[in-house]
């Protein structure tokens, strides 16, 4: 497993769009916006309609329900059935945008992705000024859910390809099989299979008020049991028809498939959905038996702690035997600082987006006399200087006179100290860029290693300023 920061740029939308519906479970006239947002976003819903307009980010972590679709809960607000709006997201290969709404839910709209996609593709899709990361699959992961039986798994390929199996033990049905194997063929293959429901469970539903903005033409109703007079009643009232009947493929009339596994299609739909909600891009093929919600976002948190402690632990692959990029001369000539406050020995790795670095520690440094007599420890704070320094090389090397300029701390955000560093340890800095360097302003992630552990971590804002 690994995080590897790819050549392929980060998108987002050319500009704004909105469209207006009703929510399936609420009932409720909802307007939806698409707005572009800066590189390392991510993909967040904010909720216009509350105070102080609250942002919940698509993330797995956020899951609170899943009964009827995804809900996603933070700080006590909630968005409902984000499945949908997602997976045209993910289908459309965009990696960051803000999703306005004035109600707890997207609206259904043909309970497909459809209509998303094509206001999405109205609104234009960009490229923006930043490397996308992907979470390369090299084991299997997996999930079981033993009550349901249901399965997920990821498993190594060259790109993100998923296939999904149903069967749901019923003739109407049936066993039925989908896979997407790139990407790009979301919108054509996908992107239009309606969301659909069993006879036995709209009655539930209807009975407890819980499908308040469903019509027969926002979801496919197998039926699965004779349909009673009563219930035919209900049915009428429900979705304000004169007449209903059951087509001889076992569906409810004014709906036409449209493929014949289109129920497995918009499962793979859902799984594009909640698998958005791990943050980061795989590259790997998903396989799901008998998916759901519950399987498909117990599986996303999975990936994500998974994701999380890989960022953690990965420790840049670097042969310090070979000669590095930089020497402590050629640093000297980029960096103001001198002994005893040069931090970095090295540098190893240096892109547009990311740099790596080395300090080997020995007795001799300064701090050492007292921090602490008879226990030397590297004092924290002078982690967090190299990490820093380690950025200045980055963020120098887009001005043509880096001796010219000194790096200024702005800010630090969500340090953490994880294992001490001695003498005789050799330490590996690597910086990562948050979003693009502009106008000498550098938003970077740093990571500190030592003896194959994550001993710091830091996020960390500097400034360049030209020398008068």
């Amino acid at each position: 497993m690994g995080i590897v920061v790819t050549e392929t740029k980060q998108k987002t939308i050319e500009k704004e769009i909105s469209l207006t519906g009703v929510g399936l479970h609420t009932g409720k006239n909802v307007t939806l916006t698409f707005k572009p947002a800066p590189a390392n976003y991510g993909l967040a819903f904010k909720r216009v309609d509350l105070e102080g307009a609250p942002v919940i980010e698509a993330d797995a972590n956020y899951v609170t329900n899943t009964q009827r679709g995804t809900c996603l809960e933070k700080n006590g607000v909630t968005i409902q059935t984000s499945e949908h709006v997602l997976a045209a997201l993910i289908g459309l290969d965009i990696d960051n945008a803000c999703l306005e709404l004035n109600a707890s839910e997207p609206p259904i709209m043909d309970g497909s992705s459809k209509f998303f996609v094509e206001a999405l593709e109205k609104a234009g899709i960009v490229e923006q000024d930043a490397f996308r990361e992907e979470f390369v699959v090299t084991d299997i992961v997996s999930y079981t859910d033993e009550e349901s039986g249901s399965e997920i798994l990821v498993m190594p390929a060259k790109e993100y390809q998923i296939t999904t199996m149903v069967d749901f033990g019923t003739k109407v049905l049936g066993t039925q099989n989908a896979t997407l194997n790139q990407i790009s063929d979301f919108k054509e293959e996908f992107s239009t299979s309606r969301t659909f429901s069993f006879l036995h469970e709209i009655e539930m539903l209807l009975e407890h008020g819980l499908i308040k903005g469903g019509d027969l033409n926002n979801a496919i109703v197998y039926v699965d049991k004779p349909l009673s007079p009563e219930t035919m009643e209900k049915l009428k009232v429900a979705f304000k028809k004169d007449s209903i009947a059951v087509k001889p493929n076992g569906i409810l009339d004014n709906l036409t498939l449209h493929y014949p596994n289109e129920a497995a299609r918009h499962k793979l739909l859902d799984v594009v959905g909640d698998l958005a909600l791990v943050g980061t891009k795989i590259r790997g093929k998903i396989i799901a038996n008998k998916p759901g919600h519950f399987v498909n976002t117990q599986f996303a948190k999975k990936l994500s702690k998974i994701i999380k402690n890989e960022r953690r632990n990965n420790v840049p692959n670097i042969d310090l035997n070979q000669p590095p990029l930089m020497d402590v001369t050629q640093i000297m000539s980029m960096l103001p600082h001198r002994q005893p406050f040069l931090l970095i020995d090295k540098v190893f790795e240096l892109s547009d987006s990311h740099v790596t670095a080395t300090k080997n520690v020995t007795m001799n440094e300064e701090f050492f006399k007292g921090h602490f007599p008879g226990a030397p420890v590297m004092p924290g704070v002078l982690i967090v200087e190299a990490m820093a320094q380690t950025g200045g090389i980055l963020v120098l090397s887009t001005v043509p006179d880096p001796e010219n300029y000194l790096t200024f701390f702005m800010k630090m955000d969500n340090v953490k100290f994880k294992q001490k560093v001695s003498p005789g340890d050799t330490l590996i800095f690597k910086c990562t860029l948050i979003t693009p360097i502009r106008r000498g302003i550098c938003h970077m992630q740093g990571y500190a290693y030592a003896n194959g552990k994550l001993c710091a971590e830091a996020e960390l804002m500097a400034q360049i300023s030209k020398v008068k």
